[in-house]
C-alpha cells in the first residue's frame, strides 16, 4: 500500500461589492461590510492508485451547474476525474444568493443571483482545488468524533431527533507534523445570525474556524462542511441572534473539536476509494393553488395570534417559518399548474449520492437539504459513515420523513420532491453503494 499524500489550499470568496445576503424572504438585505471573509477550501489526498478532493465553501447553496463547470475546468488543470471532487456549501444564511429557487419567485425583494458573484465563487473553487493538488506532500491521517451538543437542537422539537457527533480529519505532514489541513462535519444549520444583520459571515461554523487556527491548527485551511440538518437549528439555546452568539456556539464547538484531538493518532498506509451514482428523485405532488391559499390564510392567522397573545419567541420563529413555508408551497403549487417546475428539477437531477473511502472511514455526499434522521438510519448500520448534505447541488429544498410531511410546517411546505420517498432513495442508495465496496 502507498503512502498517503496531503495537500490543502483556501482562496478568499469574499464578495468586493454589496450583494443581496440569502436565507430570509420579505427583507431587502443588502451587504453593509464584512464580519469575517468567505473561503473556498480545498483538501487533496492521493494514495498513489486513487484520490480524493473535497472543496467547502461558505455560502448557501452551491449550483449544481456551477459544480459541473468547476469540476472540468479542475479536471483540466490537474487530472483529478470529476467523481472524485466533492464540492459543498455550509450553508450560511449571511453570505450572498448563490442559486436561483422557484419557491421565491413571488417574493420581490429576492433577486437572482449576481453571474459575477457566482464566477467569482467558480474561480475560487477551482483555484483552491489546483492549489490543494500541487500542494500535495507525504501526509499522516487521522479521524476524531467530538460531540458538539450545545451548539444547537432539533428546530422543531428540542427533543427531537439529532447529531451532535462531528467527525473531524486531520492531515499532518510526515516530516515537521506540521497541520496541512483540518475538516469537520457539524449537522447543525448555521442560522445564529437572521435578517437584521447585514454583514458578511460565515457564521458559527467559520467563526469556530476561526478558533481553530488560532489556538489548534494554526493557520492552515480548516474545512467546514454541513451535514444533514434540515431540521436542526440554533433556536432553541442561542441568547439572541447576534455575533455574540455566533462566536460562543463557534467557540463551543471548537473546544469540543480540540478536545477530541487530544489523543488522535495518525496512519499514513490508508486506501482511498470513490463511488458515485445519480438517483432519479419523484416530484412531489401538489394541491391545486386555492386550497395552498387556504393554508397560507390559515398559517398567517396562527402566526398573527401567537404574536398578539405573547407566546414564546422560539414558538413565534417556528410559526413565522410555516408561514414562509406556506407562502413557497403557493408559489410552487402555481408553477405546477402551470407546467414551470419541470426545468427546476430537470437542473437537480440526477441527484448525486457520492461516497469517499478514507482507510476505515466514509464520506458520504448528499444533494440538497435532508433531515438528520435519514442519516442516522445510515450510521447506525454502517459505523464510522458520516453524512456531508449540500453536495455537488441543490434541490430546490428540503427532503423530510413522514411524520414532517404529516405535521405540514415549512420545511415540508418549501420542498420540489417527494418525501419521505426522496431521502429513503438516498439512504438505499447510500448503502447499496457502501455494500458493493
Amino acid at each position: 500500500m502507498n503512502a498517503i499524500r496531503a495537500g490543502a489550499a483556501s482562496v478568499d470568496i469574499t464578495p468586493v461589492d454589496s450583494q443581496f445576503l440569502y436565507g430570509y424572504p420579505h427583507v431587502r438585505r443588502y451587504s453593509t461590510g464584512v464580519h469575517d471573509p468567505l473561503f473556498a477550501s480545498a483538501l487533496y489526498l492521493a494514495d498513489g492508485d486513487s484520490d480524493l478532493l473535497f472543496v467547502a465553501n461558505d455560502i448557501i447553496f452551491v449550483d449544481k451547474a456551477l459544480v459541473q463547470r468547476a469540476r472540468r475546468r479542475i479536471t483540466e488543470r490537474t487530472g483529478v476525474p470529476g467523481e472524485r471532487t466533492m464540492i459543498t456549501a455550509t450553508h450560511t444564511h449571511s453570505g450572498p444568493i448563490t442559486a436561483f429557487y422557484v419557491s421565491n419567485e413571488a417574493d420581490p425583494v429576492v433577486p437572482r443571483p449576481d453571474p459575477k458573484y457566482v464566477q467569482r465563487i467558480e474561480d475560487g473553487i477551482v483555484e483552491a482545488a489546483v492549489q490543494a493538488v500541487a500542494a500535495a506532500r507525504p501526509a499522516a491521517i487521522g479521524l476524531s468524533c467530538a460531540d458538539a451538543a450545545g451548539v444547537g437542537t432539533n428546530r422543531r422539537d428540542p427533543a427531537g431527533p439529532a447529531d451532535p457527533e462531528v467527525p473531524v480529519l486531520v492531515a499532518r505532514a510526515i516530516d515537521t507534523h506540521e497541520t496541512i489541513a483540518a475538516m469537520f462535519v457539524c449537522s447543525m444549520h448555521p442560522t445564529v445570525l437572521h435578517e437584521d444583520s447585514t454583514l458578511i459571515s460565515g457564521d458559527f461554523p467559520a467563526l469556530a474556524r476561526r478558533v481553530l487556527q488560532r489556538d489548534v491548527f494554526g493557520d492552515c485551511p480548516v474545512l467546514c462542511h454541513t451535514g444533514p440538518s434540515g431540521n436542526q437549528s440554533p433556536r432553541h439555546v442561542v441568547r439572541g441572534n447576534t455575533f455574540n452568539e455566533a462566536e460562543r456556539l463557534g467557540a463551543i464547538l471548537a473546544q469540543a473539536i480540540a478536545r477530541s484531538i487530544e489523543r488522535l493518532s495518525y496512519r499514513s498506509d490508508i486506501a482511498l476509494r470513490c463511488v458515485s451514482r445519480g438517483v432519479q428523485l419523484p416530484m412531489r405532488t401538489f394541491d391545486a393553488p386555492d386550497v395552498a391559499q387556504t393554508r397560507l390564510d390559515h398559517a398567517k392567522a396562527r402566526l398573527e395570534h401567537l404574536r398578539t397573545s405573547g407566546a414564546p419567541r422560539t414558538e413565534v420563529r417556528t410559526a413565522e417559518c410555516d408561514w414562509f413555508g406556506a407562502e413557497e408551497t403557493l408559489v410552487l403549487a402555481q408553477a405546477a399548474t402551470s407546467g414551470c417546475l419541470a426545468a427546476a428539477a430537470e437542473a437537480c437531477l440526477p441527484a448525486e449520492v457520492q461516497v469517499f473511502h478514507v482507510g476505515p472511514w466514509c464520506f458520504v455526499g448528499w444533494q440538497g437539504e435532508c433531515f438528520v434522521e435519514f442519516a442516522l438510519q445510515v450510521k447506525a448500520r454502517c459505523p464510522n459513515t458520516y453524512v456531508i448534505s449540500l453536495a455537488n447541488g441543490e434541490l430546490q429544498g428540503y427532503l423530510v420523513t413522514a411524520e414532517a410531511v404529516m405535521e405540514g410546517g415549512y420545511e415540508a411546505s418549501n420542498a420540489l420532491f417527494a418525501s419521505p420517498t426522496s431521502g429513503d432513495l438516498f439512504v438505499q442508495t447510500t448503502l447499496d453503494l457502501l455494500r458493493d465496496q
